[in-house]
């Protein structure tokens, strides 16, 4: 069974930062390409950035390119979003989502799996 659980959300004020979690278990967890979506209230879930499974190929969605970094660690199949310089536009549930097919997709429809979420709020 496979598992995504995300950690690291929380309330921060606008220019802060956080970093973001996600655990995998129950897959190859190097053989898959690793992304962060999120959803805002009232919107549809969008793309963050995705990292291909040796890391070589990562993609951002223009609004946070040169604020967040995607990294993974595939010795403790983890990927990691550090967000940096955070405004209230970012406030959302952050998903991270596993694709075996592809690599760094932006499409959401390519990932097989996906995590719980964990919410972003950030104050002004």
């Amino acid at each position: 069974q496979v598992q995504l659980v995300e950690s690291g959300g929380g309330v921060v004020q606008a220019g802060g930062s956080l970093r973001l979690s996600c655990v995998a278990s129950g897959l190859t967890f190097s053989g898959y390409t690793m992304g962060w979506f999120r959803q805002a209230p009232g919107k549809e879930r969008e793309f963050v950035a995705a990292i291909s499974r040796g890391g070589g190929t990562i993609r951002y969605d223009d609004s946070v390119k040169s604020r967040f970094t995607i990294s993974r660690d595939n010795a403790k199949n983890t990927v990691y979003l550090q967000m940096n310089n955070l405004n209230p536009d970012d406030t959302a549930v952050y998903y991270c989502a596993a694709d075996r097919q592809y690599i760094a997709s932006r499409s959401q429809r390519d990932y097989e799996h996906w995590g719980q979420g964990t919410q972003v709020t950030v104050s002004s």
